[in-house]
């Protein structure tokens, strides 16, 4: 499922208009955006998001072979709830 379908399934579900849909999703994911930024986790009924670090590091590039260092960055975790694990399951 990408936005547009994510969007229309809103629309579907809530009798809110498309133009409304796309507003209340994208300020939703925006704000969880901002939240992450920050480096605080969200959580939703679907499962918490979280930031984690991952420090310097030597790699090879794999065209030369030659040693590179890559630098320390932020990386996102999802962490799956019950609910979701439970909804994927079921038979």
């Amino acid at each position: 499922m990408n936005q547009g379908e994510l969007i229309n399934a809103v629309v579907k579900n809530s009798g809110m208009t498309k133009s409304d849909a796309s507003k209340a999703v994208k300020a939703a994911l925006e704000e969880m955006g901002k939240a992450l930024k920050k480096g605080n986790s969200v959580r939703t009924t679907l499962g918490t998001f979280s930031v984690y670090k991952r420090g310097a590091r030597k790699g090879r590039n794999p065209a030369t072979g030659a040693a590179i260092k890559i630098k320390a960055s932020k990386g996102i975790r999802f962490k799956a709830s019950k609910t979701l694990k439970d909804k994927v399951n079921r038979r």
